[in-house]
């Protein structure tokens, strides 16, 4: 009965978002938590050292309260209220508790182990053979082996980790939302193009729904800026008021490091937390904890490929800053001798239009939401063999905007299905953009009627939204986001893997994981796909070739500053989990400074407080791993060589390596080691020519 009457417990194939409110999660979690509970007392009593006896009844225990949590989580990004962060946080320890029970759980790791060593180890096939190696590790990384007080206290680490994250989170989206800037003057807004105009100011009146409705409100305002990307990254770039620039710049490298949303004390914490769990494991520091589950294996690797890249890019973002310099000194700008944070991406955006003669909002209006999806649904079907289809209506969504698509193989079966989230919600919804799992590949878990349960995805992306009539107008950055993440979202999808465990991206080293979505990317830049998703909202026209061998030009404008920002995020990662000390005098503020001073051109202000909106490292999966985007950028960008060396243009060798592609790296998944799918792809171990080549750093190296 409880199911019926509870949308998250529902037997249905997805989630039933229509119906799901906050009031359901706490008894929902309630009733599957003590359902595994159960369910793994009965299998630790009767559990046999086999695949049928181990692994398969493990995988069917674990999906219930998945389907349940994982639910819940979507939903704190997405449609993020009070009531459902009270929900959450009600529920959560219930979550931690039993799934550390799974994971600590020493009958099973015994048996793991007895599988591993005994008869039935060499009938196992090599997905299952993997399956089996990482349960082992991973379970004496979830401290199987911690007896009494150690392990006691490695749960309560746990458990208060988890809830460190959910505030620190929560901290970033509040302080988001909190602060804005609001416009009435013309003078405010000189320089602003039409399309941010348009956006800031249906900002404002969604702010204001008691003032009066105008029809040019876009000309006049007021205008309201906030720091959600697609307000605050364009008016950075074209605000002619430089004082109004450093307020906004300003706000944002200070985000969530005032109260009440202040992450200042949480970064300690959760570093200090982090540091003592791995020494409880017996590790040095955390960044070793966590190389052992990626592809560089210690942190020296990682630094060792940071380092090269930091060398290679410095040079080249002092240039790109002396330009820079030079520019705002020809236009007898003030600032020329006085550059500063917050002129950067002003005269970033003045160079390249001089340089290129196209700014991004001369390309919006080619970029329409409904032209790029057909245009990357047509890639897919060239590169992989798949047809994507619209399906909205067959299942409910979270919000009106969300889409829902079908995947369908050449036979015209349905393979996979996915959820689009793409427009920005500050008020609601995170910031970034993501893939996550909704339901993964299972055969274990298909219905009597299927031999397979198949994949569903979340595709998130925070782009500009429509304004009245006008259409989703993307920036060419959105458009890469938007390749990124349907990257993700096809190693889920496309996964040929049946074992639940290592299907999609499960069980795949986070190093690799970005692999085939910076993949993607690279098709922005091939002029039949790029213009094949082009259509002027207004005229119809296609991208002209001219503007589109401009967009080719520009493809390394600035890589070297792009390259070293990402090596100093990544540097600044591993300092922090790899020999720094919590509570011990120096501060986080002082490491990201020290890293800073080696990695910037341009070094942060005093008061830059970066870290404390830091999601990925502190809230999300990068933790000594954010290295993993270049390590990944590396193998993406071999990756994508084997189809330049092919023939971009000529369609049956793209068919063919495609094929290849989607057989290893997109349908192996986490069934083989990362470094072993390249191989099995390209025929040997990927280098880093490709990547500086793409980034035009060739000489460099």
């Amino acid at each position: 009965m409880a199911e019926l009457e509870n949308p998250l417990l529902a037997p249905s194939a997805l989630p039933q978002f229509d119906r799901i409110t906050p009031a359901h999660v706490v008894p929902a979690v309630a009733q599957v938590c003590a359902e595994m509970s159960k369910g793994l007392a009965e299998l630790e009593a009767n559990v046999v050292p086999s695949w049928q006896g181990l692994a398969v009844p493990l995988e069917r225990l674990q999906d219930r309260l998945g389907r349940v949590w994982g639910t819940v989580g979507h939903l704190m990004g997405v449609a993020n209220s009070p009531e459902l962060r009270a929900a959450h946080d009600a529920a959560q320890p219930q979550v931690i508790e039993v799934s550390m029970a799974t994971s600590q759980s020493r009958p099973l790791y015994e048996a793991w182990k007895a599988l591993r060593d005994g008869p039935q180890w060499p009938q196992l096939n090599a997905a299952q053979r993997r399956i089996v190696a990482c349960n082992v590790r991973d379970a004496e990384l979830s401290g199987v082996a911690l007896d009494g007080p150690a392990r006691e206290r490695f749960n309560a680490i746990q458990l208060q980790m988890a809830e460190l994250a959910t505030q620190f989170s929560n901290h970033v989206l509040d302080a988001t939302k909190a602060w804005s800037l609001d416009l009435t003057q013309a003078d405010d807004v000189a320089g602003l193009p039409p399309s941010l105009l348009r956006l800031a100011a249906q900002i404002w009146r969604e702010a204001h729904p008691e003032a009066p409705a105008s029809d040019d409100a876009a000309t006049h305002g007021p205008w309201r800026i906030t720091l959600d990307t697609p307000l605050a990254a364009p008016f950075l770039q074209h605000s002619r008021q430089r004082a109004l620039r450093e307020r906004v710049y300003r706000a944002s490298v200070t985000r969530a490091s005032q109260p009440p949303f202040d992450n200042t004390p949480l970064l300690d914490a959760i570093l200090g937390l982090r540091l003592e769990l791995a020494n409880l494991l017996g590790f040095a520091d955390y960044a070793a904890l966590s190389l052992t589950q990626k592809m560089a294996a210690q942190p020296d690797t990682a630094l060792a490929l940071l380092e090269q890249l930091r060398g290679q890019s410095l040079v080249a973002a002092g240039g790109d800053l002396q330009d820079l310099r030079d520019l705002a000194l020809a236009a007898a700008a003030p600032e020329a001798t006085d550059l500063q944070p917050w002129d950067v991406a002003f005269w970033a955006e003045r160079l390249r239009e001089a340089k290129y003669s196209f700014s991004d909002e001369e390309l919006r209006p080619y970029f329409a939401l409904p032209n790029v999806l057909d245009g990357l649904f047509a890639l897919a079907q060239r590169l992989f063999g798949v047809t994507i289809v619209a399906a909205d209506g067959e299942t409910p969504v979270w919000h009106p905007d969300v889409q829902f698509f079908r995947v369908q193989d050449a036979r015209g079966q349905t393979i996979a299905s996915f959820f689009l989230d793409p427009y920005s919600r500050p008020a609601h919804k995170r910031g970034g953009a993501w893939m996550d799992e909704c339901v993964g590949r299972s055969s274990a878990l298909a219905q009597p009627t299927e031999a397979v349960r198949l994949p569903v995805a979340y595709l998130v992306c925070n782009q500009t939204p429509p304004v009245g009539e006008v259409p989703s107008l993307m920036t060419f950055g959105e458009v890469e986001t938007l390749f990124h993440e349907f990257g993700h979202g096809l190693q889920h999808m496309l996964t040929q893997v049946a074992e639940g465990m290592a299907s999609g991206i499960r069980n795949i080293e986070w190093d690799a994981v970005e692999l085939p979505s910076q993949f993607m990317e690279n098709w922005c830049y091939h002029a039949p796909t790029l213009r094949g998703l082009t259509r002027h909202y207004q005229t119809g026209e296609q991208l002209p070739m001219a503007l589109f061998d401009r967009i080719l030009a520009a493809r390394t404008y600035r890589a070297g500053s792009d390259m070293l920002r990402q090596v100093l995020f990544a540097l600044t990662d591993l300092a922090l989990h790899h020999g720094y000390q919590p509570g011990q005098g120096e501060t986080p503020f002082d490491v990201y400074r020290a890293v800073a001073a080696r990695a910037t051109v341009l070094p942060p202000l005093p008061e830059d407080r970066f870290l404390c909106a830091f999601s990925h490292i502190f809230a999300g999966g990068y933790a000594a791993g954010y290295f993993s985007y270049k390590w990944a950028e590396v193998l993406s960008a071999d990756a994508f060589a084997a189809f330049e060396e092919a023939g971009l243009d000529d369609p049956t060798q793209v068919a063919e390596t495609g094929r290849r592609f989607a057989d290893t790296v997109l349908g192996l998944g986490g069934s083989a080691h990362p470094a072993d799918v390249f191989r099995a792809f390209r025929g040997r171990d990927a280098t880093t020519d490709a990547l500086l080549r793409h980034a035009g750093l060739s000489q460099a190296a």
